[in-house]
């Protein structure tokens, strides 16, 4: 085997790699202002919400269904397991505790069943009539106005109604129904006889070229007749609109937010009448041609250019081709019948127009989300729709299972290990002692930072479990500075004249069985986390993170590290206390073969 030389290793550029994650961590701290982790249930305490399941004439719903619930809702509230969130079955209850105090927004989206409907709008109509709007409308009054008639010829006053006007569209871009702008009918000639009478001589004087005078006595005050009752499906195109859906739509009162239908779960196969989130507007539906099963994942982003939240949705093969044929249907039709509505729980989030047909399977959702809200639609769109509606009987503030005390305790015990570990390197090792220290340094320094990334970006909360799987870690970091430096001392007695030489020789088989060993503690960590949950998932998932960094401050910065101290006189030629003096090696060696280190 040949030998390897000083030549193959160039640990100058190995550390700069390691500094520049180090800065990257850092710098995503900084910029996100996130300098502590978040700790979880046991440690900081939370918040404890009570589900009881809604189901006919109070029985109580059957075993399986409510299991699912129970798997679902675990999933939103701790898909990747290590949010530290409990989900527990108590009679016919589910019982949910959420790491952090004040927990609004998962508390109120926890208990959604997300049952998500695509759904063209046949017909829609502002709930209020704008400001601008209801100001300018004519009055129903049978009172002429004088200035109308004082500069223009007389006509009968049914004629100024013979053609409405047209459909304005609101302040935020949506057509308006043509009901909510059309100008109001005149009084009816038979309602008032001596308007009529009036009307008729007005007709005559106007054939003789007269100008018709307005006069108080023109007409009678209002209270000589009633304005007609106003059509409210004037100005919507009422084909192919159930009827009994349609006067659904007339009684539909958005305002109220009790009338809005916020958990309803609607019949996708039946058109259906709703609100959007805000009660601004309401919707004639039609039937739901997609659905929340047809959705294969679901995922939060920024949208591109902006910095306005979406979700992003990614379809099944047949989901994916129900949505191109509900995207050119709309984009074939004319207002409003041009738009998709996005349907959650019985309330229209967006109702965008269609401006041109969505192959490819790939929608977003856009709807005034932020980074929380967003993150858990989509997550409650990937992990599934509740099979069962919910109340939250009771929302409640719990305090600390462990408090401070034993989040003390923990960090003690792992502070004397750390300084166990450092004494028998010092011990053993002397200067190549020097090299564990300032590695298990570096193991700390990316441990925290990881530890602070993941709890701002993936909900990362440590526990106890958590800080116990850290402990563990330092031992299986000593393992691997031991295995290397062993291997150097081997090559040494064995021959190998310079320390150069050795060190990469022996960094060629150690690096080998680090790797094993790590790829058996890894391998380990994550069966231990997928079939197991809460703490003991916890507890896998930090282990299986301190294994990786183990990895990467044994190959950035242990191996370039030892390399650059053999250029030093001090282990070049076996200073005592340097761990590599000629004593130390003849300590161990069995046949006598030993030779002092030299420089190359």
């Amino acid at each position: 085997m040949a030998r390897p030389t000083s030549r193959h290793s160039r640990p100058g550029r190995t550390l700069l790699v390691l500094l520049a994650l180090i800065l990257a961590l850092g710098g995503t701290m900084l910029l996100q202002r996130a300098f502590t982790p978040k700790l979880g249930l046991d440690l900081a305490g939370g918040t404890t919400v009570t589900l009881s399941p809604v189901t006919q004439n109070n029985a109580s719903p059957p075993e399986e269904i409510l299991d699912r619930a129970v798997n679902i809702i675990r999933d939103r509230v701790n898909g990747t397991g290590i949010s530290d969130a409990e989900v527990a079955k108590s009679g016919d209850n589910i019982i949910i505790s959420i790491p952090g105090v004040g927990q609004s927004e998962a508390v109120k989206l926890v208990a959604t069943t997300a049952e998500l409907r695509f759904r063209q709008v046949l017909a829609m109509a502002a709930t209020q009539v704008p400001q601008d709007l209801a100001t300018n409308a004519p009055t129903p009054s049978g009172t002429a106005a004088p200035s109308s008639s004082a500069t223009q010829p007389a006509q009968p006053s049914t004629s100024q109604s013979a053609s409405a006007p047209k459909p304005s569209t609101s302040p935020t871009g949506k057509a308006l129904s043509s009901a909510l702008t059309a100008q109001s009918p005149a009084a009816s000639p038979s309602a008032a006889p001596s308007a009529t009478q009036s009307g008729q001589k007005q007709q005559q004087d106007g054939k003789k070229g007269q100008d018709a005078k307005a006069t108080p006595t023109a007409t009678p005050t209002g209270q000589a007749s009633q304005p007609p009752t106003q059509d409210p499906n004037a100005g919507i195109d009422t084909n192919g609109i159930d009827p009994a859906v349609l006067a659904q739509f007339n009684k539909l009162d958005c305002a109220n937010p009790a009338n809005r239908g916020q958990g309803v779960q609607d019949d996708p196969n039946k058109q259906y009448a709703a609100c959007e989130t805000d009660g601004s507007y309401k919707y004639v539906l039609d039937v739901a041609k997609v659905v929340g099963t047809d959705i294969n994942t679901a995922s939060a982003g920024v949208q591109q250019g902006t910095t306005e939240w979406l979700v992003q949705l990614d379809f099944k093969s047949k989901g994916a081709g129900e949505w191109s044929k509900l995207t050119t249907a709309a984009y074939n039709a004319q207002e409003p019948r041009n738009k998709v509505a996005v349907v959650l729980d019985g309330v229209v989030i967006t109702a965008p127009n269609i401006i041109s047909p969505i192959p490819g399977g790939r929608a977003e959702i856009t709807g005034g989300f932020d980074q929380i809200s967003a993150t858990n639609l989509a997550d409650q769109l990937k992990y599934g729709a509740l099979p069962l509606k919910f109340n939250r009987s009771s929302i409640d503030t719990v305090s600390s299972t462990l408090g401070q005390d034993q989040l003390q305790g923990g960090l003690i015990a792992g502070i004397i290990g750390l300084a166990l570990v450092v004494f028998y390197s010092l011990l053993y090792y002397r200067g190549l002692g020097i090299v564990a220290v300032l590695s298990l340094v570096v193991a700390s320094i990316l441990t925290y930072t990881a530890v602070v990334v993941l709890g701002h970006n993936a909900n990362f909360r440590l526990s106890l479990p958590h800080i116990i799987g850290l402990v563990v870690s330092i031992g299986i970091t000593a393992d691997s500075f031991i295995v290397y430096f062993e291997r150097i001392r081997d090559e040494m007695k064995e021959g190998r004249r310079t320390l150069r030489a050795a060190i990469e020789v022996a960094w060629v088989r150690a690096r080998r069985t680090i790797l094993i060993a790590d790829a058996v503690m890894f391998i380990a960590a994550i069966v231990l986390y997928f079939l197991a949950v809460g703490g003991v998932a916890g507890f896998a998932f930090a282990m299986g993170l301190t294994t990786l960094i183990d990895i990467v401050v044994v190959f950035l910065f242990t191996k370039p590290f030892i390399a650059l101290l053999a250029r030093l006189k001090f282990f070049a030629k076996g200073h005592p206390l340097s761990g590599l003096d000629a004593e130390r090696m003849s300590e161990a060696g069995s046949t006598g073969r030993t030779t002092n280190p030299q420089e190359a």
